[in-house]
């Protein structure tokens, strides 16, 4: 399967596994496992989307965003549970006005789900990490 290292975004093929105890990427040698979220913009929003082959879980906020910043400690928790299952993206709306407008963004917090180069789900407001893993599992 193709995964995004989050370090340097070079795509990386990977046999599929249930569990994987060391993951490295071809190209930057740093974890797969990394978990953290990473930042995208318009520059390699799509090539991100398109070559992943696990569904990519987008966070679209803003700093100024009271229930954004609550909830993004919950959005980098929830992604520690999900390494080479599930990468997690932040589009910063302030930064990426662009990426809000073709999206429709209206409201942020918003999640929106990606899984093979598509859509599949999108939903506004915060979630406290029981609710967004149990959306995430969804679309494993």
């Amino acid at each position: 399967m193709r995964v995004i290292c989050p370090h340097c975004k070079e795509v990386n093929n990977v046999p599929q596994r249930d569990s994987y105890k060391k993951a490295n990427c071809g190209k930057c040698k740093e974890s797969l496992l990394d978990t953290q979220p990473i930042e995208l913009t318009n520059a390699n929003f799509d090539e991100v989307i398109v070559n992943s082959d696990i569904p990519v879980i987008v966070d679209f906020w803003a700093p100024w965003c009271g229930p954004c910043k609550m909830f993004g400690p919950v959005f980098e928790k929830s992604a520690k549970n999900y390494p080479l299952k599930a990468l997690y993206v932040k589009i910063n709306t302030e930064n990426e006005q662009a990426l809000g407008a073709r999206f429709g963004i209206r409201s942020i917090p918003t999640l929106m789900i990606f899984k093979n180069s598509k859509e599949v789900h999108r939903m506004s407001g915060a979630l406290d990490e029981v609710s967004l893993n149990n959306l995430v599992n969804q679309f494993i």
